[in-house]
């Protein structure tokens, strides 16, 4: 990638066939949508494709979904429309609105509709764990699924049965355990020792190595509003050891054909804030021109200054490696 490319920011990101799709959808055309679902080499890029063509769907205000279930029911369909109401469920919690149980009582039995029709798919089982983060952080006032036991000592109890159903279908899914860590931290846990014990098993090549990263900016960011944190925090052995641990176990053994936009942003934000400008080159070499707000908004001087924030440090990373070591980065 040339240093001159232009950043943008996308939903679709890598995925050109995510994007007609995303186009047709906004549009009410749901066929594009039925064919790439039906065509995903995986149950990760299925997962993560649903995921975004509903936020586009429920952004629109559009009724592709209604539609195609009368149209052409299915089980691609059935877990659409499951997926379409835990966005609007998500939505109308996070903006505060009233009648949220109301709306995720509804995404929860089509989850479990779309399960039904749909045994093998993981999908279903990911809207479940997502729709935990709405219940109470009581545990005693938690639905009995959203307050099992852990399968470690020392951790949390939560939607464990839930992820389970989702990880058994699709073995380490980014989207499961990210939103595991979401219910967690929603039931007031301490989710740095469950992000410090996935790290423990997770393989080489696993998205899960980034979900530190993800904790890192988050908390820098909350930190740093309050003046409590410098741009020193980003050397500390705890943030080292995990951006050293994504670049070593993930980025250089990653599935490159289904890497996420966001998971490459955190990596190149976590390397730059560390000051190793070198080994941050040929991750923005990867990340194109695809940038995300997150977490650039969180180290910018001013969150809507973010694309400015990603572009001086990827022309200061990229100088630095000039010079250096070439980095090539192939697709597969």
């Amino acid at each position: 990638m040339n240093g001159a490319v232009p950043p943008q920011f996308h939903p679709a990101g890598f995925d050109g066939a995510l994007r007609t799709a995303l186009d047709d959808i906004r549009a009410g055309r749901w066929r594009s949508t039925r064919e790439l679902l039906r065509t995903c080499r995986t149950w990760g890029v299925r997962t993560a494709r649903s995921q975004v063509l509903a936020a586009a769907v429920v952004a629109a205000q559009g009724d592709a979904v209604e539609a195609w279930l009368q149209e052409e029911p299915s089980a691609e369909a059935l877990m659409m429309r499951a997926r379409v109401r835990v966005q609007q469920a998500l939505g109308a919690y996070r903006a505060g609105e009233r009648g949220v149980g109301v709306l995720a009582d509804r995404a929860r039995a089509a989850c479990f509709e779309a399960a039904r029709y749909g045994p093998a798919d993981p999908v279903p089982w990911v809207c479940l764990v997502a729709l935990a983060q709405l219940d109470w952080p009581e545990e005693g006032r938690r639905r009995p699924e959203h307050r099992v036991q852990p399968p470690e000592d020392m951790l949390p109890s939560g939607p464990w049965v839930l992820l389970h159903e989702a990880d058994k279908r699709d073995p380490g899914s980014r989207e499961a355990w990210h939103r595991m860590i979401q219910a967690l931290r929603a039931y007031g846990a301490n989710v740095r020792d469950v992000v410090r014990w996935i790290c423990s098993w997770a393989p080489d090549g696993s998205p899960l190595l980034l979900l530190p990263l993800y904790l890192h900016a988050e908390h820098y960011a909350k930190e740093r509003a309050r003046g409590a944190l410098t741009p020193l925090y980003w050397t500390t052995d705890a943030v080292s050891h995990a951006t050293w641990r994504a670049l070593a176990g993930w980025f250089w053994y990653a599935d490159r054909t289904s890497w996420s936009a966001q998971d490459l942003n955190h990596l190149a934000q976590a390397l730059f804030s560390s000051g190793l400008y070198r080994e941050a080159a040929p991750v923005f070499e990867a990340i194109g021109p695809f940038v995300t707000p997150e977490p650039w908004k969180y180290i910018a001087e001013a969150p809507d200054l973010w694309l400015e924030q990603f572009e001086r440090a990827r022309v200061k990373c990229r100088a630095t490696a000039v010079g250096g070591t070439r980095y090539i980065v192939r697709r597969r």
